[in-house]
């Protein structure tokens, strides 16, 4: 099933847009050498879906919050997702030299700064979070929730188990599932589990909106392995084929294309079944969200 909603394009670029702003200064405060804060900025300002906090702040307004009220929340999240990008371009990971169309961070700066140009986007997103304005106790569970999601049994864990299984014989299912789970699927899993907890929402909401990201993160790993295969470089913004060309265990590689995109379906379907107690007109935009990321390698 397709789910439309009204201007959900022109929500989108709106929300993007938002994001970009306050990115484009968050770091206007902090003291540091220049190189290292334009190698931040560098990757920063990028371009990219913003899929992340995109979903933080429409997860918060869902849960009666606004999209004003976490924006440092949801904008420090694309500032961890940034950091896990330079990181994952450097030669002892995944070696690639392109990055949404440009040279990527190590390339277009050296190895050393790309480093800590992610480690400080990672440390200092954690000061921007708490810049949120929110009740305490609200920001306290959603930060631990989100510190969870990246670190060691979440996205920098399924990172470890992506180059473990790399070059290896092809992975069980149930072992490629559980490692983008991790590496993907834990941060934008916390990003709407983030946004409702900031906005107050209940248990039942909140496991509702924990299954919603769940399954969206899911179809998203498997519809960006497909492109892999199918997309080129330009359409990417770095290296088609790359993942077949470093021996990483992906679904099409495991499953092949057509199972690949009949399990993209069944996750999308089974994330806006999960929006179903959510009144329709406040779940539109996510509903029509699972349907515009997945369509993509249609």
């Amino acid at each position: 099933m397709t789910t439309a909603a009204p201007d959900m394009e022109a929500r989108l670029q709106q929300y993007v847009a938002d994001v970009e702003g306050y990115l484009a200064t968050c770091l206007d405060d902090f003291s540091m050498p220049p190189r290292l804060k334009q190698s931040m900025l560098y990757s920063l300002l990028a371009g990219g879906k913003r899929l992340r906090p995109v979903l933080c702040m429409n997860c918060a307004l869902l849960c009666g919050g606004t999209a004003a009220m976490v924006l440092p929340f949801a904008a420090a999240i694309e500032m961890v997702h940034t950091y896990s990008l330079i990181h994952d371009d450097l030669p002892v990971m995944d070696n690639d030299d392109l990055r949404r169309g440009k040279p990527a961070n190590h390339k277009a700066f050296d190895e050393a700064t790309a480093v800590l140009a992610g480690d400080a986007l990672l440390t200092d997103a954690f000061v921007i979070m708490c810049r949120t304005p929110v009740a305490s106790d609200r920001l306290l569970s959603a930060l631990s929730r989100f510190a969870l999601a990246a670190g060691s049994s979440g996205m920098a864990g399924g990172q470890e188990w992506d180059m473990i299984y790399t070059g290896q014989p092809a992975t069980s299912l149930q072992e490629l599932q559980c490692m983008h789970a991790m590496k993907t699927g834990a941060l934008i899993r916390a990003s709407c589990v983030c946004g409702a907890m900031l906005a107050g929402a209940d248990e039942r909401a909140l496991r509702a909106i924990d299954s919603y990201g769940t399954a969206l993160g899911a179809a998203f790993q498997i519809t960006d392995d497909i492109l892999d295969v199918v997309a080129d470089t330009a359409s990417l913004g770095k290296p088609s084929g790359s993942d077949v060309a470093n021996g990483k265990n992906t679904y099409p590689v495991l499953l092949g294309l057509e199972k690949s995109r009949e399990l993209v379906c069944e996750q999308s379907e089974a994330a806006k079944a999960a929006l179903m107690d959510f009144p329709a007109q406040k779940a539109d935009f996510l509903l029509a969200l699972v349907d515009y990321l997945n369509n993509r390698a249609k």
